[in-house]
């Protein structure tokens, strides 16, 4: 099995494999055999076809490439060094020193066990729950075909992914391919891995599906390359996937994981763990490979540097040439392209957020969302999305003139339809974000257990989805316990680095949406209501402002109160209402609204002294959820009105006297707090 051989590109390809296989083994953790297997195909991708200045790695213009296998990471850290990739737009320092890939796996190291955005330049999101890398990749490939749409070719870009059998045998890669097939996203390249190992063993234990027969259903291009060591092969792949113009391609590499490893090749014992130092020594032998452990000879730098960096520098700057003529002949698209970009809301984003006159009877929350929605997407060129399949009842169309759908030849509108895909939807939101734009994904609340797992990476990579989530309480009536969420507020909740918006009224909505957007480093949710709701009278009571704040006082007492009544969505009006009677009562009571506990609880402390003093121990929450995320709030002598089982299936009206959750429970509360 030897590849002892004098050939550049064969040098480059072992250095590849070489710091995979040392830095595993040196952090005695982590997946060399798929670094090993597919070296050649970053190689050749990298080197030979990727629109990628090394020098400039954010260049909005260059083509993302996305390790979806996440566990092999190491493939990707040590493509990033030898390809010379810097740690910022016009930095000297390289983005991975081999310092970096020495302390693979250790604190502070980027190189971390499976790839992570923010960690380190030329790592395009993070990576590792299997199909998660894929899905953002039609976000991406989704953002790249906008913007050409939108602003012209020159702003467009074509998106790879590596992929492994595991991530083609999780659901969510199934619905994001059916999505691209839809779409005929030509800009998309999906490399599959079909190596036909996992940890426990063959795939022939759990997976027979026909690949390439599945996503020829799918509407893509497929391309079957027989050995991924065949560079010929791989590069007339690539240059194939270029020239289809209507629709996604998916290449099918066959490989042999820990190619070159004499004991360990083509098994799963190469999968997960370290090889040994024996089995290293020996594998190198096979490569012809006689530099010391990390050594990367200057040749393969230089290799990179004359391909690659020279190919990329080229590229960059005509882009920027080219820029600046369009920028000259076309100022305020350049302008608008810029702001999305960077991030920036236009000036009087929010000057057409509607006011909401009081009303007793008033609308529902997700009503008034979609008008709030429209009036800033209107002055947002970069807020687009849609739902999965709800949209006539989320309410998150985008009806102004000009909106308009994605589809396939068009690609320049802001609707999307992401169709009954929750999953895949919100990791296609992922990749969107990470492209510069300002997604928003929605469907009922119950079913973000669909799709909390891309939630969950949107907080950990600082990804500003906006899920825009209804019938969101046993509120969704007659559809019974499937379609009533109660847990959900918690489980969200409990995620770090999500701020999570339940309004009270209409005007609630219009301030939590505009304290969303301007939450840059997070994702924001959004529970609204099915069911119609007072929107209060602001002159008598707090201004909804307060809701940046996370928590506000919406009606007070003289001095201190007796008993703090706090409320969130529908029952905020419930506290209101039993402020009311209190009052009236001689009890001394402050009625608060609580629209986002993760930004109460970022206030500074006199700040929430000022809500909700310490001295204060009788409180009563109401929420038509589970107590669990109020425990901190309430502690011991605090009382809680909501739920504490499944919904049922009866009208709205009927379910909440049922389950308690009145104005009179809310009253009998405060007492019984007031009395501990």
């Amino acid at each position: 099995m030897s590849t002892s051989t004098t050939s550049i590109e064969q040098l480059s390809i072992n250095a590849i494999r070489t710091l995979s296989m040392d830095a595993v083994q040196q952090a005695n953790s982590g997946h060399p055999g798929t670094a090993m297997a597919l070296a050649p195909v970053t190689y050749t991708l990298w080197n030979k076809h990727l629109k990628y200045d090394p020098t400039n790695p954010s260049w909005p213009a260059r083509d993302r490439f996305v390790l979806s296998c996440g566990h092999a990471s190491m493939l990707l850290y040590s493509t990033l060094h030898v390809a010379g990739v810097k740690k910022a737009d016009g930095a000297s320092e390289p983005s991975i020193t081999l310092d970096n890939i020495r302390n693979f796996r250790q604190l502070h190291s980027p190189c971390a066990g499976h790839p992570e955005v923010h960690e380190a330049a030329g790592i395009e999101t993070t990576t590792g729950p299997l199909g998660q890398g894929v899905s953002n990749s039609v976000g991406m490939a989704i953002a790249g075909k906008w913007y050409a749409a939108r602003f012209g070719e020159m702003f467009g870009y074509d998106t790879y992914a590596l992929c492994s059998d595991g991530d083609l045998m999780e659901g969510i890669a199934s619905e994001a391919a059916s999505v691209a097939g839809h779409l005929k996203l030509s800009n998309l390249c999906w490399i599959y891995d079909d190596n036909k190992i996992t940890i426990e063993g063959d795939t022939d234990l759990a997976f027979s599906e026909d690949i390439p027969g599945k996503f020829r259903a799918l509407g893509w291009h497929v391309i079957d390359i027989e050995d991924a060591n065949d560079l010929a092969a791989l590069d007339s792949a690539f240059e194939e996937f270029k020239k289809t113009t209507d629709k996604p391609t998916l290449i099918v590499v066959h490989s042999i994981i820990a190619w070159g490893a004499p004991n360990k090749a083509n098994t799963h014992g190469a999968h997960g763990a370290p090889l040994g130092e024996d089995e290293i020594s020996a594998t190198k032998e096979v490569y012809g490979w006689s530099y010391d452990k990390f050594e990367v000879p200057a040749e393969v730098y230089e290799d990179f540097n004359s391909n690659l960096g020279a190919r990329g520098a080229e590229a960059k700057a005509k882009w920027d040439a080219d820029f600046a003529k369009f920028s000259k002949d076309n100022a305020e698209k350049a302008a608008t392209w810029s702001s999305i970009i960077s991030g920036e809301l236009p000036a009087g984003w929010d000057a057409d957020i509607p006011t909401f006159p009081a009303d007793a009877k008033g609308v529902a929350t997700r009503a008034s969302s979609g008008k709030v929605l429209n009036a800033i997407a209107a002055k947002v060129p970069g807020l687009l999305g849609g739902s999965a399949d709800l949209e006539p009842s989320t309410k998150t169309g985008l009806t102004f003139e000009g909106a308009g759908d994605f589809e396939a030849g068009t690609y320049c509108g802001r609707n999307f339809h992401f169709g009954i895909r929750e999953h895949a939807m919100a990791a296609i939101g992922n990749g969107m974000a990470l492209s510069g734009l300002r997604p928003y994904v929605s469907t009922f609340f119950v079913f973000s257990d669909y799709l909390r797992p891309s939630l969950r990476l949107s907080a950990i990579m600082s990804a500003p989805v906006m899920y825009i989530f209804t019938h969101d309480s046993i509120g969704v009536g007659e559809d019974g316990p499937t379609h009533q969420p109660v847990e959900h507020l918690s489980a969200i909740r409990a995620i770090p680095n999500v701020a999570v918006f339940r309004p009270g009224d209409s005007n609630e909505v219009g301030a939590c949406y505009k304290t969303a957007m301007q939450l840059t480093d997070r994702p924001s949710v959004l529970v609204l209501t099915r069911q119609n709701l007072p929107t209060l009278d602001r002159s008598k009571y707090g201004c909804p402002g307060g809701s940046a704040k996370g928590a506000y006082v919406v009606a007070d007492c003289d001095g201190t109160p007796e008993v703090l009544l706090m409320g969130t969505g529908s029952e905020m009006s419930l506290v209101v209402e039993a402020y009311e009677k209190l009052t009236a009562e001689g009890v001394k009571a402050r009625a608060i609204s609580v629209p986002c506990l993760e930004l109460f609880y970022e206030q500074d402390a006199e700040y929430q002294k000022s809500v909700m003093p310490c001295e204060v121990t009788a409180r009563v929450a109401v929420e038509a959820g589970i107590r669990q995320c109020w425990d901190r709030i309430l502690g011991f002598q605090g009382e809680f009105v909501g739920m504490k089982s499944f919904g049922a299936s009866a009208p709205a009206e009927e379910l909440f006297p049922h389950f308690g959750i009145t104005t009179e429970h809310v009253v009998e509360a405060a007492k019984k707090s007031i009395g501990k």
